[in-house]
Parts: structure tokens; C-alpha cells; sequence
């Protein structure tokens, strides 16, 4: 059984990363344009090397210079381009991983593709949607995100997915999804004042992000254990990789259009 001081032992450094993430993520997000779409595309260069180191891509320039640096660019190039013929660009990066990678290809090429795909959809957020609605979609991550951790922490209880992800309990998944709802009833007046025609309440529409976050991180945590590593890397201290610290960030973004899609069809 873990001490107390093992059960804590990382939240301080957890802290520290994430309060510089904090502030260059929110100048960036609060400049918006070429500055936000830059972030993303570095954030999405990490994530598509991760994937390739996940897919056991031998070092190399092919691996750590030129695989990333095209990543960034196809994402940059795809917001310039628009779809459909931006997603080629992706399609292209996405093939890369599966030629340098030597197992899990198909699936780590796919999810390099997706890691972009979420990469424009927030850039997406941002520019028809507005900041606020931006600042809503990432603060439910991270409310889920913290609310989850902290409970799982205190709480402990019967494991959500055991085979898969280990560590994530029933009592900080729920959590997670209360987090998410109360931040979506704080924001709700600020959302709707915005003039969106919401087909769905923010508290609800805040769950389903919130799930969509917490399968971000299982999908993650299954690639990872096949793979056999802990850490996707050790690029951001006391959170692992790119995609260990982004994968909610992944799921929510993914889900945000084709749930708002879907709800307007429907209403």
C-alpha cells in the first residue's frame, strides 16, 4: 500500500508544470489567430512523436526531427487549406507513423491522425465559437481531470477499467463528471449570452465532454499498455509526455462538433 507522501508525492512538481502550461497556454488562447494555432501545432508535433515512440520508431532524424516538425506543419497547413484537403495533409503524417512504427502501426497511425484532428477542432472552438466557449471546453478537462484525481486519490474504491487504466476508480470517474456539471452550470449564463443557439444545456453537454475526456485518457492508457510503457515520454515534469498530460484534451475535442451536430439535428 502506498504512504501518504507516496500518494502525493508528485503533486508538487504536477503543479509547478502546470501552472507554466497555465500561462503560455492562456496568452496564446487570449491572443488567439496565428499565436493559438502555433501552440497547437506544436503541442500536436509532440503528440505525433509520442505516437511514433509508442509504435517503437527507432531514434533518428526521421523519428525526432522530421516526423514532428511535419506534424506542426500539416496542422498549420490544414487550417490554411481547409477540409477536405486538409485532412490529406494529416493522412500523410499519419502514414509516416505507420511506416517508421514496428507494432501497434494501424492504431498509432490512426491516432496520430486524430491527436491533429483535435489539434484544428480546438483551433476551430476558438475562432467560430468565441474564447469563453474555448475557456469552457478546457476548464471542463480540467475540472474532470482534478476532481477525478483527487477523489481517486481520497476516495480509492472499485477500479473503472482495471485491465486498461489501472489507477482510474469509479469514485473519481463520477467525480470527474460532477466537476464537469458544476463548472457547466457556473459558465451557463456566460455561454448562453453569447447568442449560440445551444441544443443542449451546458451542465449536460459539460458531462458528455467530460466522458468523452476520461475515454481520451482510457484510449491512451490502452496504447500504452500494449505498448509497454508507462509514460508516453518525459517531456513534461511530474505529467509524463504530450499526450499523457493532452489525451482528455483529445477526446473533448473530438466530440464537441458532432455532439453540437447531432443535438441540432435533433431539437
Amino acid at each position: 500500500m502506498k504512504t501518504e507522501a507516496g500518494k502525493w508525492g508528485d503533486l508538487r512538481l504536477r503543479l509547478i508544470s502546470a501552472a507554466v502550461m497555465a500561462v503560455v497556454a492562456g496568452v496564446d488562447i487570449w491572443l488567439g489567430g496565428p499565436w493559438f494555432l502555433a501552440l497547437l501545432a506544436l503541442i500536436s508535433a509532440g503528440m505525433v512523436w509520442e505516437a511514433a515512440r509508442l509504435g517503437g520508431a527507432l531514434r533518428g532524424p526521421l523519428r525526432d526531427v522530421a516526423l514532428p516538425v511535419a506534424g506542426g506543419a500539416a496542422v498549420i497547413g490544414a487550417e490554411w487549406i481547409s477540409v477536405p484537403l486538409g485532412f490529406v495533409l494529416l493522412g500523410v503524417v499519419a502514414s509516416a507513423v505507420w511506416a517508421l512504427a514496428s507494432r501497434l502501426r494501424h492504431r498509432l497511425a490512426l491516432y496520430a491522425f486524430f491527436c491533429m484532428t483535435a489539434g484544428l477542432a480546438l483551433y476551430g472552438i476558438r475562432d467560430l465559437f468565441g474564447i469563453v466557449v474555448l475557456i469552457w471546453v478546457i476548464g471542463v478537462v480540467i475540472a474532470s481531470d482534478v476532481m477525478g484525481y483527487f477523489a481517486g486519490r481520497v476516495l480509492g474504491g472499485p477500479k473503472f477499467w482495471p485491465k486498461v487504466s489501472p489507477k482510474k476508480t469509479w469514485s473519481g470517474t463520477v467525480a470527474g463528471w460532477a466537476g464537469a456539471a458544476l463548472l457547466g452550470g457556473l459558465m451557463g449564463d456566460r455561454l448562453l449570452a453569447g447568442g449560440l443557439d445551444w441544443p443542449l444545456s451546458p451542465v449536460f453537454f459539460s458531462v458528455i465532454l467530460a466522458f468523452a475526456a476520461q475515454m481520451g485518457d482510457i484510449v491512451e492508457s490502452a496504447l500504452k499498455r500494449k505498448a509497454g510503457i508507462k509514460d508516453s515520454s518525459h517531456l513534461i515534469p511530474g505529467h509524463g509526455g504530450v499526450l499523457d498530460r493532452f489525451d482528455g484534451m483529445i477526446g473533448a475535442a473530438l466530440v464537441f462538433f458532432p455532439v453540437l451536430t447531432v443535438a441540432g439535428l435533433l431539437v
